[in-house]
């Protein structure tokens, strides 16, 4: 299933008060559709920005970095988000959200919520019932009550399959409140899932700074920074080369090992599986399973940054440290930072390799073997 996103944001916010349309003022560092369009971006296929036509250099450089599309809006709303759909009727998706650009603060679940309710319903949104007491009001007096229940404050995004609501849109007359109202009158049903206080709409000069409060909380609440260690060790038996960090080194003694024996890179794959609390490469790769027998280790490291980047982790660095007398890892360094950067799909000033003696003490001052360090930074994407 494909779903894409339509952000409404060709209006001119004048309540919201600033010299700019409060789509483009900033909130907690951001200009308020930066921070919508980026809710989004990670959750939809296809990401779109319904704009006026006289913000378009505004808007260009605002999206810069995200693969958004930008298409003029109309007069009113729902024309806007009439200009949006047809953009993407040629290569229609299944679902498509529908959402204010002021609404900045959406938490993921509630877009998550809707999507699932995509799977029963023709559509879907977020509200929230109404709590308080309702007056009807004349000349600043209370004139009566209005009985609550069955009564929602509704938000967005506002989720459809796309065909019915395209098809929706363009026989509307126009003039509808929202796109819900947009497609009941088209016949279709719109299931209510739990909205979020936190998704408030910028409307006033107040909004903004509760809206930089709630980002806040949540650019907190979001960051995850993960640290782990490795550390590998192998003795030195025959041969005429060393494999470390990638790199074919010739040396008089060879590394022993189930695999290649590369340490440098068995201690930045363990770094990686540490920093995700996933063991270690024996669990996922026994010793004991003789395909492994002679296995290059670079399997092992691109399982390890794989099994990461699916749980929605960028890695932001590795730190490795070789420990030996000899061979003499300093003019091969950069080499390795290289092969290493490649399979990791990192640039080389990401990926450190150093090394250091241990002054002729213990095994390795003994060049009875090599071992190895490692650290990695792995930062939630």
């Amino acid at each position: 299933m494909t779903t894409a996103a339509i952000i409404v944001a060709a209006g001119r916010g004048t309540r919201a008060g600033g010299p700019l349309p409060k789509q483009w003022q900033e909130v907690a560092g951001k200009p308020v559709a930066r921070w919508t369009l980026e809710a989004f971006a990670a959750q939809v296929d296809t990401l779109v920005m319904v704009i006026s036509p006289r913000d378009r250099a505004r808007a260009e450089a605002l999206i810069d970095g995200l693969d958004a599309l930008l298409v003029d809006g109309a007069d009113e709303r729902a024309g806007s988000v009439l200009n949006g759909l047809e953009a993407l009727a040629r290569t229609a998706p299944d679902h498509v959200l529908i959402h204010d650009v002021a609404r900045p603060c959406i938490p993921s679940e509630v877009t998550q919520s809707v999507l699932h309710a995509l799977a029963q319903n023709p559509g879907a949104a977020p509200a929230l019932a109404v709590t308080d007491a309702l007056w009807t009001g004349q000349n600043d007096k209370v004139s009566g009550t209005q009985d609550r229940t069955g009564l929602y404050r509704a938000q967005t995004p506002q989720g459809f399959h796309f065909d019915a609501i395209l098809n929706a849109h363009r026989a509307h007359p126009g003039g509808a409140a929202d796109d819900v109202e947009v497609a009941r009158t088209a016949g279709l049903d719109v299931a209510i899932v739990p909205g979020d206080e936190r998704n408030l709409k910028i409307t006033t000069p107040a909004d903004f700074a509760r809206a930089a409060d709630i980002l806040a909380k949540q650019t907190e609440s979001a960051l995850d920074i993960r640290l782990g260690n490795g550390y590998d060790v192998h003795a030195f038996e025959d041969g005429d080369h060393v494999i470390l960090c990638g790199v074919n080194i010739p040396h008089h003694r060879a590394l022993k090992g189930h695999s290649d024996a590369d340490v440098g890179m068995h201690a930045v794959t363990d770094a990686i599986y540490g920093a995700l609390a996933e063991g270690d490469i024996g669990r996922h790769f026994p010793p004991s399973d003789p395909q492994w027998k002679g296995a290059a280790s670079e399997i092992f490291l691109k399982h390890a940054c794989d099994l990461a980047r699916s749980k929605g982790f960028e890695i932001g660095n590795v730190d490795c440290t070789l420990i030996c007398e000899r061979p003499k890892v300093g003019p091969h360094a950069a080499a390795m930072m290289a092969e290493m950067g490649r399979i990791m799909s990192l640039t080389p000033d990401r990926v450190s390799i150093k090394a250091t003696t241990s002054e002729r003490l213990g095994f390795t001052g003994r060049e009875e073997g090599i071992a190895a360090i490692a650290t990695a930074t792995l930062v939630k994407s």
